[in-house]
């Protein structure tokens, strides 16, 4: 009867593909030094790549972009067409967005710059096999940056119109709210049919949960009816 404590953890089969051998013998110094994990291969080419995958059934390709023959893209793209189970985490010297957009197009599991060191690397090799996604700090940053701001729902309003809707939140009629800002009532109602309008709700209630849900006004200031 086998000892569960004797048992060999599962190898990740990883395969690599540069066209540089000094990166190749690195990553195979590395890749081989883990317990957990068996170099399967190694291609110098985008098309080794998509061969090697066809025979050797790898859990993880290790891939770079710019090699000879067919880019890692175009291989990353081929193989997830066959593969989509295939872990693919791009390992590059290369981070403009350009190419960095392609890649996560194309299906990859993640996109590492090859100033990664050791351990990080070997990590990011564990999680993408398990199936979590993998960036390089600084690509992690850059697609944040990136990012567009949450879509507010007052930024049509007018500072009066914001003026109105709080007050109309917090339960003042119109002529209340005419009051308060020195205007007429007539001017208020004209006020009050843009911003529900532009915030598409059909009457002052719908207006104030949507003022509270975005922080404009507190809970606290609708009144209990």
């Amino acid at each position: 009867m086998v000892n569960p404590s004797e048992t060999k953890p599962a190898s990740i089969r990883v395969l690599i593909a540069d066209d540089h051998e000094i990166v190749r013998r690195g990553l195979r110094m590395t890749i081989q030094g883990e317990p957990d994990m068996e170099l399967v291969g190694e291609a110098q080419t985008g098309r080794q790549a998509v061969e090697l995958v066809e025979r050797l059934h790898p859990d993880l390709l290790l891939l770079d972009i710019q090699m000879p023959d067919m880019d890692g893209i175009q291989a990353a793209r081929s193989i997830r067409s066959l593969h989509p189970e295939l872990a693919i985490l791009v390992l590059t010297s290369y981070h403009d967005d350009a190419q960095l957009y392609a890649a996560l197009r194309a299906g990859v599991s993640g996109y590492l710059l090859k100033d990664i060191g050791g351990d990080d690397l070997v990590q990011a090799i564990r999680e993408a096999a398990a199936g979590r996604p993998q960036l390089h700090p600084e690509i992690a940053q850059r697609l944040m940056e990136r990012m567009p701001a949450p879509t507010d729902p007052f930024d049509q309003l007018t500072p009066r119109e914001l003026e109105v809707l709080k007050l109309i939140g917090r339960g003042l009629s119109n002529k209340e709210v005419g009051l308060a800002l020195t205007v007429t009532e007539v001017t208020v109602k004209g006020y009050v049919s843009a911003i529900f309008a532009k915030l598409h709700v059909a009457d002052r209630t719908q207006a104030a949960l949507l003022a509270v849900k975005y922080g404009l006004i507190s809970a606290s200031d609708i009144p209990d009816a």
